[in-house]
């Protein structure tokens, strides 16, 4: 029998926090979608509410992604560099040194939008402007402090597997 891994307290967070966020959209759309075709009116804030909730569910899950080796990676193009400690350090502070300057290069752009946004409201709900580009500020700083923190303790690359890829 398979034994079940514990789940680290910010992981089963932002579960939580993603679930809650599709939880919202998915009854709001709902009640949306019935009340439009059902009794030929709908709920305005229904489009904003879920747009905004798209946009963190998507950051808060990029987020958590990243510290599990969970993004795209191309690590099969690595393989033949395993028996080559050196190659593979060294490709290893590239790719750390490109997600950081990723990170900053979203993060300073999102701080832009954050920055535009705070003197503008939504149409409906009237919520900060700001709250749309917020995310991805935050999620560039927490994912940019991952990377820095596995490219000082020169963390090696997860590969995933074993097995090279046909």
């Amino acid at each position: 029998m398979e034994q079940q891994q514990i789940k680290p307290s910010w992981q089963r967070a932002s579960e939580a926090a993603m679930a809650a966020c599709l939880a919202v959209m998915s009854l709001a759309v709902f009640v949306n979608v019935v009340l439009r075709y059902g009794f030929g009116s709908g709920v305005a804030a229904s489009e904003e509410l879920s747009r905004l909730l798209f946009v963190w569910m998507v950051f808060i899950g990029a987020t958590a992604a990243y510290p599990l080796g969970e993004h795209m990676a191309f690590t099969s193009l690595l393989l033949p560099l395993r028996n080559k400690p050196r190659a593979l350090l060294l490709m290893t502070l590239l790719i750390r040194l490109a997600v950081l300057l990723a990170c900053i290069l979203l993060g300073w752009g999102a701080w832009q939008q954050v920055v535009v946004g705070l003197d503008s409201h939504s149409v409906v709900l009237g919520y900060s402007s700001a709250l749309l580009p917020l995310p991805a500020l935050l999620s560039s700083a927490v994912i940019g402090l991952i990377a820095l923190a596995q490219l000082l303790r020169a963390t090696p690359l997860s590969f995933g597997h074993d097995v090279e890829v046909e």
